[in-house]
């Protein structure tokens, strides 16, 4: 299968760094929901000839590392049995971790060597897969394929519709004209409200890591697609930096360089996308909730209704600390960005978090994404966060008879504050509530409580091995700098492609 010269590193889903929280829970902290058994951690690096080095492997059943199962270890001692989870499932995570393990060595893909091929990855991965793990596999480089990643992928709300472009992305006319066909423009397009944008600004300039004693690379990429009218989803352009110039320049369709382009988009979704809406907003975040529900009274209505979607938080989180974000963790061994970067990005994350982007109706509406066809994260999230909405609203109404109620609740007001001051750093810009003084703000904040810590967190979590196992689709790394750039260093923007030899002159990359 030809494949382009590249360079990942893929990884399971990172979890949790110190997040700031009352005094009293840090003992307990560990953010975040219990994730699916079916967790991966991926191998080694690609280098810009296609070869990649082997530093762990992928399961389909279980989260392993070079370092050992993840999940076989018995509850945390600080933590209460009723917020641990139980022994069978301990003993089942451990057994799937335990059988990957001796599938990994049985494999030999712990020598630290180099894949030859992209062959010798499938090869690797023979044994239990799924549909789409297999699907991927067979389409990973066509660009239907690339964009319907965003609507029903792993990070299914990135997604803006663009109205008009942004100053740093000069995409020109006759740069799409060949994608978009006779008959239209770029400027009809936009007009039309078919033109989406893909912004990865919060990946620029973050701080990287090293691998095997070599540096690692990530970009911060911005991607134009256009809904065509056959209702496909397809990249248009791609610029791999934030500053646009004669060291960056605008890719488009045809050509390896066109493959290479969007293998640096896959490289930086997987960062941004296990960073912020996974680890931060799934994890992190739930655990700002569990901390301030566990301190509301047990009869609280509140601490009731929460108590079921936040139990396992601070389990999964202490275990995501030990294992995936502990200095030398398999965030250090598997990811471009690293732990010094990945904290770096969920600083960035929370500072950039807005309360409407975590409530489905307001993100659909901001994203400008209510009519995109074939949306199917979309549907499913409209229809389950009315379902949890209409009954969180039967609750409220049975604990609350009016909006002083609300207001007059101590309790609540406290509850709601301690979320305010230490899940979202009392940012006021964010839009977060820090009070709440009527019945259907609390039903809303409710909502999107459950709906982060469930629906969404399954959304961003549970197809990671479907859409990752096949690492060329999902690089956890890159080990050569983004084509069109000049020098080296270990930040993301630095560096050139010594593989690919000068660049043409002109400000777009064709080919």
């Amino acid at each position: 299968m030809t494949s382009p010269p590249a360079s990942p590193t893929m990884t399971s889903p990172p979890a949790s760094p110190t997040m700031t929280s009352p005094p009293e829970a840090l003992s307990m902290t560990s953010p975040g929901q219990m994730t699916s058994p079916g967790q991966t951690t991926s191998p080694g690096a690609v280098t810009s000839e296609g070869s990649t080095t082997s530093q762990g492997a992928v399961t389909s059943e279980g989260s392993t590392t070079s370092q050992g199962p993840v999940t076989s270890r018995g509850p945390p001692p600080q933590l209460s049995p009723t917020l641990s989870f139980p022994l069978a499932h301990r003993a089942q995570l451990a057994a799937r971790a335990g059988a990957a393990q001796i599938r990994i060595r049985l494999r030999g893909l712990r020598s630290g060597l180099s894949w030859r091929s992209f062959g010798d990855i499938r090869a690797a991965l023979a044994g239990p897969g799924t549909p789409i793990s297999e699907y991927v596999v067979q389409h990973w480089q066509e660009d239907a394929f690339f964009g319907e990643q965003f609507l029903s992928g792993v990070n299914p709300v990135l997604l803006r519709r663009c109205p008009r472009l942004p100053p740093k992305f000069p995409v020109t006319p006759p740069m799409v004209a060949p994608s978009l066909g006779p008959g239209t423009s770029l400027q009809r397009e936009m007009e039309a409200g078919r033109l989406f944008l893909a912004d990865y600004s919060l990946l620029e300039g973050l701080p990287t890591g090293h691998i095997g004693g070599r540096p690692q690379f990530v970009a911060a990429p911005l991607c134009l697609l256009w809904l065509s009218p056959r209702g496909h989803l397809l990249p248009v352009a791609i610029q791999l930096s934030q500053q646009p110039g004669p060291g960056s320049p605008i890719f488009v369709p045809g050509g390896r360089a066109w493959a290479l382009a969007k293998l640096w988009v896959r490289g930086s979704h997987f960062v941004l996308h296990e960073m912020v809406p996974h680890l931060l907003h799934g994890h992190f975040l739930a655990e700002a909730f569990a901390v301030a529900t566990q301190r509301l009274p047990a009869a609280h209505p509140v601490h009731q209704l929460l108590l079921p979607h936040l139990r396992f938080t601070f389990h999964i989180n202490i275990l995501a600390r030990e294992t995936l974000l502990n200095p030398g963790g398999i965030i250090d061994q598997a990811t471009s960005v690293g732990r010094e970067g990945t904290l770096a990005l969920v600083a960035r994350g929370t500072a950039a978090l807005t309360y409407r982007e975590l409530c489905v109706p307001d993100d659909v509406e901001e994203r400008g994404v209510g009519d995109i066809p074939g949306y199917h994260y979309r549907d499913d999230a409209m229809d389950i966060w009315g379902a949890i909405e209409s009954f969180v609203q039967g609750v409220v109404s049975l604990f609350y008879g009016g909006d002083a109620e609300v207001a007059e609740d101590e309790e609540l007001q406290e509850w709601v504050g301690e979320i305010f001051t230490y899940g979202v750093l009392g940012n006021r810009s964010s839009g977060f509530p820090s009070q709440l003084c009527s019945c259907p703000d609390l039903v809303k904040f409710l909502t999107m409580i459950i709906f982060c810590c469930s629906a969404r967190h399954a959304a961003v979590n549970s197809g990671q091995y479907d859409y990752a196992a096949w690492m060329p689709n999902t690089p956890g790394s890159m080990q050569r700098p983004p084509p069109g750039h000049r020098g080296r260093g270990h930040r993301g923007a630095a560096g050139g492609h010594p593989a690919r030899g000068p660049r043409p002159p002109g400000p777009c990359w064709p080919c």
